[in-house]
Parts: C-alpha cells; sequence; structure tokens
C-alpha cells in the first residue's frame, strides 16, 4: 500500500496580488506550496492530478482550521465534511519546485451542502494553473446521514453568497 504524505502547505502569511486569478471573494483563503518530488507523475515530470485533488483538499482544511472548525473539533461533534463532487479545470502544468499559491473560499452554503471554489496559481509567471469545486456535504457520522449547518459555522466560513441561514435545498439531485 502506497501512503502519501499530506501536502506541505501553509497559509500566506503575507498579501498577494491575486487580481489576474479573478477571484470573485474580497478576502479567500490563501496558502502557499512548493511542489515536492513526491507529487510528480511516474510516468512524466509534472504533478501528477492526483495531487491537485489532495492540494484541494488540503486547502479547504486549513481554510477549516482558521475559522475554528478543525477536524478534531468536527469529529467531537460527531459531524465530518464529506465529497460529494470534485470539478477540476487543468489549465497549466506544474513540475518539481513550482512554488504555488492556492485560493480558497465558501462559495455557498445550502441546507446540508456547501460549494467551495479555489484557483492554484503560479506567482512566478502569473500562470493559473488550475480551477476547481467541491461541492461538500456535512455528514453526522453515527447515522451518515446529511446534517443541517450551523448558522455559527455559516457566519465563520463568510461565503461568497450571503444569507441569513442556510437555505432549504429544493434541488432534485443528490447529496
Amino acid at each position: 500500500m502506497t501512503t502519501h504524505a499530506v501536502p506541505h502547505m501553509t497559509p500566506r502569511q503575507h498579501p498577494i496580488d491575486l487580481s489576474h486569478c479573478e477571484i470573485p471573494h474580497p478576502k479567500p483563503f490563501v496558502c502557499d506550496l512548493r511542489v515536492s518530488p513526491h507529487e510528480l507523475s511516474g510516468t512524466i515530470e509534472h504533478v501528477s492530478n492526483i495531487e491537485y485533488v489532495r492540494w484541494l483538499d488540503r486547502a479547504a482544511e486549513l481554510h477549516s482550521d482558521t475559522v475554528g472548525y478543525t477536524r478534531k473539533s468536527l469529529l467531537s461533534q460527531s459531524v465530518m465534511w464529506f465529497v460529494a463532487r470534485h470539478e477540476i479545470d487543468y489549465l497549466g502544468e506544474t513540475w518539481r519546485d513550482d512554488e504555488l499559491v492556492i485560493a480558497t473560499w465558501v462559495r455557498s452554503f445550502r441546507r446540508v451542502k456547501s460549494w467551495r471554489d479555489y484557483v492554484i496559481t503560479r506567482p512566478a509567471d502569473e500562470t493559473i494553473v488550475c480551477r476547481a469545486a467541491t461541492l461538500w456535504v456535512l455528514v453526522d457520522l453515527p447515522t451518515r446521514r446529511p446534517t443541517r449547518i450551523s448558522p455559527d459555522m455559516l457566519n465563520r466560513f463568510d461565503p461568497l453568497a450571503k444569507s441569513s441561514s442556510p437555505q432549504p435545498d429544493t434541488s432534485c439531485t443528490s447529496p
């Protein structure tokens, strides 16, 4: 069994101009990443597409940590975010030792769901290498059923689509 290290990603400490990325959220969560050798494809000397998914997950986790919803605190409440869908547009390649910036923000909350958007860019040449979105569902761990997102969680994540409380889910799709 192959194990992969958690991507070495850190919240950005200094402001960065991301105007070339056309990010709609006024205060996205931003983190830095340096591509390591284990993230390269075994066939071609560029980053494996699987690593992008790891990066998205880690960026979401770090953002959640900064607003007070660590995985440990979610477990203590017997809830966890589960991925229902990833949408990824690969727009450029990345290679060993590239220094990347990942910006993420919550687009919207519904009763039990949340859309989160991401942009991965290489500041050295202002290349946007990836745009992505993930549909997350908050799940009650004992029942494995979706559970309502609290008003506190909604407020802390500062979603782009503002509302006073999570909207009722009237979609016909699952989850």
